[in-house]
């Protein structure tokens, strides 16, 4: 019986803290073949994805002429889905999910332009992760995952403008010093990886996939020249090749946090903490991003 999406998420979220396990004891090794089994595990996370996705194309085109005036509030209507109904959390989840970290509601929307539908009106996402706090207090893991806030290492408080998701590791939702460098190589191998998918089936990336990619490239040395499209396989092994540099530290200053962490409520590990750590810690982002 094929994975779910969740616990297919949860395999990735599980293979992905192995990765970081193994990049900072050095052993190369066993860091490429976590890396494969991982892109393994995302292939089959896309391809339940697609499943998905035609088994809704597959319902009446009416089915949502019916819905209670009470449906959730955040709705959007995907182009390319052929009109299927999707509730905004859950595109800001496929997007968070091809990212693989802490993003902003700016580059939310561009990823799932990129690779799913339309962009999200980020206005859309302002009172989004308020709204999932109050679904977690009222109902605690009611849901198989929230769309929650990243963490800054030393207050444990949300991250001003970064969105995660719950089912990552709590290490993989705090924001370091490194954190917004290591978050942004991941992002850039992530998004290359997704690209190189694409093609792998004979289809060509929309062109917002191709502006995204080229994006990432610009910002990371020795990715891309001139004002073509990216190599994605360039463009992997530059950010890989940076991302390791940081690694082991921006691990070890995660792990850290995380353990600080340890006793706080489920709510505060999802939600933030302003209370606790240090007064007046500057936000590590400094920015609420693009």
């Amino acid at each position: 019986m094929p994975e779910s999406l969740e616990a297919l998420e949860q395999r990735m979220a599980d293979l992905r803290a192995c990765l970081r396990e193994a990049t900072r004891a050095g052993d190369k090794g066993a860091a490429s073949k976590v890396r494969r089994e991982l892109r393994a595990v995302e292939q089959a996370w896309n391809d339940a994805l697609d499943a998905e996705a035609d088994t809704a194309l597959a319902e009446p085109a009416d089915s949502a002429a019916g819905q209670r005036s009470d449906a959730p509030p955040f709705v959007a209507r995907a182009s390319r889905s052929g009109g299927a109904v999707i509730p905004v959390r859950e595109q800001v989840h496929q997007a968070l999910t091809v990212l693989g970290a802490n993003a902003a509601p700016k580059l939310i929307s561009a990823t799932h332009e990129a690779f799913f539908a339309d962009a999200i009106v980020t206005t859309r996402l302002a009172s989004l992760r308020r709204d999932e706090e109050r679904s977690f207090a009222a109902q605690a893991h009611a849901r198989p995952y929230y769309i929650c806030a990243a963490l800054t290492h030393d207050r444990l408080a949300p991250a001003r403008g970064l969105l995660a998701v719950s089912t990552w590791p709590l290490e993989q939702r705090i924001v370091g010093p490194l954190g917004p460098r290591t978050d942004f190589l991941t992002q850039t191998i992530r998004v290359a990886e997704q690209v190189q998918r694409i093609q792998a089936t004979g289809e060509q990336p929309s062109d917002a996939a191709w502006r995204l990619l080229h994006r990432f490239a610009q910002n990371v040395p020795g990715a891309h020249e001139g004002f073509g499209a990216p190599d994605p396989e360039r463009v992997i092994r530059a950010a890989t090749a940076e991302f390791e540099v940081h690694a082991a530290q921006d691990a070890a200053q995660r792990r850290a946090a995380a353990q600080r962490a340890r006793n706080l409520t489920d709510t505060q590990k999802l939600f933030g903490a302003p209370s606790l750590g240090l007064a007046g810690a500057a936000d590590p982002t400094g920015t609420d991003g693009t």
